[in-house]
């Protein structure tokens, strides 16, 4: 019996992304490819200024590069209008960045509520799903409590519930640690690790922290715009 072929959570088939600066076209990303499959978690590592963060910009339809295509679940993100790409990136994705980014003014319980608020989810129903979704990471007895209230690791918790509360395809993560102490961090390694075990959610995940990267199923490297993936099967035409 033949295996069957992974199903993609995301894909790329040849990204190029150029910015100028001072008159000078600087070369972002240099016709990337990759894939993250269903369920697994990739870690994209390099140093600074290698396009680490664009490439996940661009990933996550933040931003749109000059040529090459993006697909989410299968489905080209190529074409789609502003509103279509958001509603996309709503159903299908995640984020979690180095730096919180939550509301300071919502609790913890909220904030998770906010995308499926923002996907017009009624607001009971968004809050009791927030409200599952802090347990699973951990937060049962601090869902009431503001930004202000928590820790660093335990803030970065709630941000990763946020993350996951749409239950998207896969979670694009931008230094996830990085604002942490070591112990927070890897206490946040363990987490990430049984969300994608437990619930089978796929990770891409910018890392300069090796310990996280020799966690995930696949290490990428990424130098001066190009990505080296010898694992990437080819893409399909069209």
């Amino acid at each position: 019996m033949t295996d069957q072929p992974k199903q993609q959570a995301l894909s790329a088939r040849n990204l190029v992304k150029t910015y100028q600066e001072g008159g000078r076209k600087i070369e972002v990303l240099r016709d990337v490819s990759l894939h993250v499959d269903r369920g697994e978690m990739v870690a994209i590592v390099g140093a600074s200024g290698s396009g680490k963060s664009t490439l996940l910009h661009t990933l996550g339809l933040l931003d749109v590069p000059d040529s090459g295509a993006v697909f989410i679940d299968g489905r080209p993100a190529s074409g789609l209008s502003e509103a279509q790409r958001s509603q996309l990136r709503n159903r299908s994705l995640g984020f979690v960045y180095q730096f919180h980014h939550l509301l300071p003014e919502f609790s913890a319980l909220d904030n998770v509520a906010m995308p499926l608020i923002v996907r017009r989810q009624a607001r009971r129903q968004a809050r009791e799903q927030a409200q599952a979704t802090l347990e699973q990471v951990g937060l049962a007895e601090r869902v009431d409590h503001y930004p202000g209230q928590l820790s660093g690791g335990e803030r970065q918790r709630v941000a990763l519930a946020r993350a996951l509360v749409t239950r998207p395809s896969c979670v694009l993560a931008d230094e996830p640690t990085g604002n942490l102490d070591r112990y927070t961090a890897e206490s946040m390694f363990d987490l990430l690790l049984r969300v994608n075990r437990e619930f089978g959610t796929a990770f891409a995940i910018v890392t300069h922290d090796p310990a996280l990267a020799a966690l995930a199923h696949r290490q990428l490297s990424m130098d001066k715009g190009r990505l080296a993936d010898p694992d990437a099967p080819p893409l399909p035409a069209g």
